[in-house]
């Protein structure tokens, strides 16, 4: 199959529905997908038996509702088309209703107290806008979860609302300002990264296998120092894992295009093209889930722990994000004079306004204890909010606030020094690869996402907040009495913006502690730990922001918030105890072992010699790393006991993040100090050296 016709064969894509369906059928579900109108349950009969003709014919056995509970996976039971039809017989059968609606047990999934073992109902629905795929054998058909009352309890219906809610704001301030839209869409390219081991490796690491990311684990001699990975030669072993995983992600039609090693070794990263957000974050999802098979049939293991490995870079998914008009108009593309484009500049407004007012939401959109981990350091974006523009962009809004005109910026020419070589023209802006939302050319990449993680909450944030934000501008607009007045109040909330909230637009070095300090002084605010960031989720203006939009109800914002405090609980938790059952049953044992070993062969050289004074020392040592592994052990047994105390998540989540954390890594430091002294025939585990250099 040549890669044309492979890509998305696997998918109920819309040529096949085209050439499936009769006209009006077919009209009728493009009608829904390009206007965002209703469903016409009239026509679902139809379409679920050319689905399930067309699913059989690719060696489908099996249908399942596939939905996004709020676990950072996805979910759904696998029916058989077969039904029995007596006599012995049976028949194939794919109701409308079995198309449409699924009832999946809700009380077994994270609900933060919306559903009750003994209120198990849940109900799924079919998302049209999101095309069915065939994998496996099984039939996948996306769908949003929701309660027997009706709340979510899933990703997607979040991010379907958000992005009804930023379409009708959006396209209400565009008639505005003169540009004509039915619909606004936003539109993401999630870069996926991941780093892969050897399998048989990741099997003898306990911590790896529960975990995901290493609790112990000493410096190895060669990390990334030397930048020789990144974008480097791709090793035999993950170029063919690499081929497979494309060829398998396009033919479920995700648009996988680059591929290449990351800065550090055995890190690797997978880049989509731009998708509508609704299916760009299901394509990411299964991009994670096909990672992880293909990774296995390699003999390999595939990484998506935002920190797995301390000292080299952790990974993150760099969230793309751009919106555009149903005629296909970026209104982040700044066009040839950035600084004449008036819809754009109040576009950035836009973005500038949202990302100031709602900093925690963004913040807490990334939170979870494994990218606690990550960020702040090794290319990740620090805990601090901001937004990078690049001196130019910044150059134009800064003079439209002071009263003036956008000086026009002309594009310089990088001369290479060799004349054979082209010309060059420089960007509006550099790269800061220290911003956590920086504006990079015609979109804005918010790059401190976790690598684990879903994108939707992320998107939920920006959708919504950037709908209030145009509900704002025009509000301010509709008060305008004619053209001239309305063009002066452009420019004059381009001037407000800047004013009000320029203070989160910062160009510089995001990692330096001079940043965190004119941070502080800006007011901006700073939220270290995730448990930080997941008690703003309750606050007034942000809970008042999801219900203005009908995103999130004050019971939903709430049981989010109990979702994001039991997770990080139960995160850390099993940290803990993992990390307990390894130094008690693998690291102690094994230097109890070795500093006997080491005490026999010194009492033999001293008996031989009368003196073996450097191999006492390293015998003293020895003893001393037992003791301090010892003492540490119990500290963080009697943490972990302490922790069960705590009545609440939230009060557990903070004991856990300030005393717990703490314990596990002052463990860690001398456990790793002895993996650096004891003999590697007796070390009990693969060490950093075999995991990242191995593959």
């Amino acid at each position: 199959m040549d890669l044309i016709s492979q890509y998305g064969s696997r998918v109920f894509s819309d040529d096949v529905m085209r050439q499936r369906l009769p006209a009006d059928v077919y009209e009728s579900l493009q009608r829904t997908n390009r206007l965002g109108l209703s469903l016409d349950e009239s026509i679902a009969q139809t379409v679920a038996t050319a689905m399930m003709n067309w699913a059989l014919e690719q060696g489908a056995t099996h249908y399942t509702h596939w939905f996004q509970p709020m676990t950072n996976i996805t979910a759904g039971k696998h029916d058989s088309f077969l039904s029995p039809a007596g006599s012995g017989r049976a028949i194939l059968e794919f109701s409308k209703k079995a198309l449409v609606r699924g009832e999946p047990d809700a009380s077994s999934f994270p609900s933060g107290g919306l559903r009750a073992t003994f209120e198990a109902r849940g109900y799924t629905a079919w998302d049209p806008t999101s095309p069915a795929f065939v994998r496996d054998g099984t039939l996948y058909i996306p769908t949003a979860f929701c309660s027997y009352t009706g709340e979510a309890l899933d990703a997607k219906t979040p991010l379907l609302r958000s992005s009804q809610a930023l379409s009708d704001e959006a396209v209400r301030f565009l008639n505005l300002i003169g540009t004509p839209a039915k619909r606004v869409i936003p539109t993401v390219g999630a870069e996926q990264e991941y780093f892969l081991v050897d399998r048989q490796m990741y099997e003898n690491r306990l911590d790896l296998k529960i975990c995901g990311r290493t609790l112990l684990g000493a410096k190895p001699p060669k990390g990334q120092e030397l930048d020789d990975h990144y974008c480097g030669r791709i090793r035999l072993r993950v170029a063919s894992f690499m081929k497979d995983l494309d060829e398998q992600l396009w033919s479920l039609g995700v648009p996988s295009k680059t591929k290449h090693n990351e800065a550090a070794p055995a890190q690797h990263e997978l880049a989509p093209v731009f998708e509508t957000l609704n299916i760009a974050c299901d394509h990411n999802q299964l991009t994670m889930e096909v990672m992880r098979t293909v990774a296995k049939q390699h003999g390999l293991a595939c990484l998506l722990h935002e920190k797995p490995f301390a000292g080299i870079n952790g990974s993150g998914k760099h969230n793309n994000y751009s919106i555009c008009t149903d005629e296909g108009v970026n209104l982040l593309d700044p066009g040839k004079n950035p600084e004449e484009n008036l819809r754009f500049l109040l576009v950035l407004c836009a973005f500038i306004r949202a990302v100031d007012r709602y900093a925690d939401l963004l913040r807490l959109s990334a939170a979870s204890a494994g990218n606690d981990q990550r960020l702040g350091g090794y290319e990740a974006p620090p805990a601090v909010i901001s937004i990078f523009l690049g001196d130019s962009l910044m150059g134009a809004l800064n003079n439209l606030a002071q009263g003036g005109t956008a000086a026009k910026t002309v594009r310089e020419i990088i001369h290479t020094g060799v004349t054979i070589l082209p010309e060059l023209k420089k960007d509006e802006s550099d790269r800061n690869r220290t911003s956590p939302f920086a504006f990079t050319g015609n979109k804005f990449e918010f790059r401190m996402v976790g690598s684990s993680q879903s994108i939707a909450f992320s998107n939920v944030v920006l959708n919504t907040a950037l709908a209030e934000s145009f509900a704002c501008f025009a509000e301010r607009l509709e008060q305008a009495e004619n053209e001239e007045k309305r063009h002066e109040e452009m420019v004059a909330i381009i001037r407000d913006t800047i004013n009000l909230h320029g203070r989160v637009i910062f160009n510089g070095n995001n990692y330096t502690e001079a940043w965190v300090e004119e941070a502080a002084r800006r007011g901006l605010p700073i939220l270290q730990s995730s448990v930080d960031a997941i008690a703003t989720l309750t606050d007034a203006k942000n809970v008042d922001l999801f219900q203005k939009f009908h995103v999130f109800s004050a019971v939903e914002c709430k049981a989010r918030q109990e979702i994001s405090y039991e997770n990080y609980v139960k995160v850390v938790s099993i940290e803990a105890s993992t990390l307990l059952e390894m130094v008690s049953r693998e690291v102690l044992p094994a230097v109890m072992h070795y500093t006997g070993e080491a005490a026999r062969s010194y009492r033999a050289v001293y008996q031989a010699l009368g003196e073996a004074n450097s191999m006492l020392e390293h015998v003293k040592t020895l003893n001393k790393l037992t003791d301090e592994i010892s003492s540490r052990l119990k500290r963080l047994q009697s943490s972990l006991e302490m922790s069960r105390s705590f009545d609440t998540f939230p009060a557990k989540a903070k004991f856990l993040c300030d005393v717990l954390l703490r314990d596990m890594e002052s463990l860690r430091e001398s456990c790793d100090a002895a993996e650096q002294i004891v003999d590697r025939s007796c070390w009990p585990m693969p060490t950093y050296n075999d995991l990242i250099h191995r593959v």
